[in-house]
């Protein structure tokens, strides 16, 4: 495929655009202004001189749009196992969840989806492998592997009020 080209060029007084060259040779550009908010534009394919969009983003629309592109959940570090159909997704579990305050055994989760709670995220710790009688806090993140409709089910079941 080719690395990108990617380019930048500053701004003075407004920040700095971003050029990227896809393999398609289709040209995109992101200009990281100074107050935070980002304008992204795409490039005609018939003429690459000409903005065929242009869209002004804020901070956190940005930051949306970059888990879109790069998800945490979508780690290839995390788990690569689509082809044995097994998939791995963070579950965050809700303050106003019913498993708040609840141990993780209660759940069933393994039992009732065949899905498996292999480590939960709080706060800056990770917890690997927790036990049964583990107790879930409300802003934990769990990780999840197991079936897509498994895990799906799991999640189900996890945000239950």
């Amino acid at each position: 495929m080719g690395t990108p080209r990617l380019s930048s060029t500053p701004l003075p007084g407004i920040g700095v655009r971003y050029d990227l060259t896809t393999r398609e040779h289709r040209r995109l550009s992101v200009v990281a202004h100074r107050d935070g908010t980002r304008t992204v534009s795409a490039y005609r394919e018939d003429d690459p001189d000409a903005c065929a969009l242009s869209l002004r983003l804020t901070t956190g629309e940005s930051a949306a749009l970059v888990d879109a592109l790069l998800p945490d959940h979508h780690s290839p570090n995390l788990l690569s196992t689509t082809e044995l159909g097994l998939v791995a997704e963070r579950v965050e579990l809700s303050s106003t969840s019913y498993w708040n305050g609840r141990v993780l055994g209660d759940t069933r989760m393994r039992t009732e989806t065949g899905a498996s709670i292999v480590a939960v995220l709080r706060r800056a710790e990770a917890i690997p492998s927790p036990t049964p009688d583990f107790r879930l806090a409300g802003g934990d993140t769990l990780i999840l592997i197991g079936t897509r409709e498994g895990v799906e089910t799991a999640a189900a079941i996890l945000g239950r009020e």
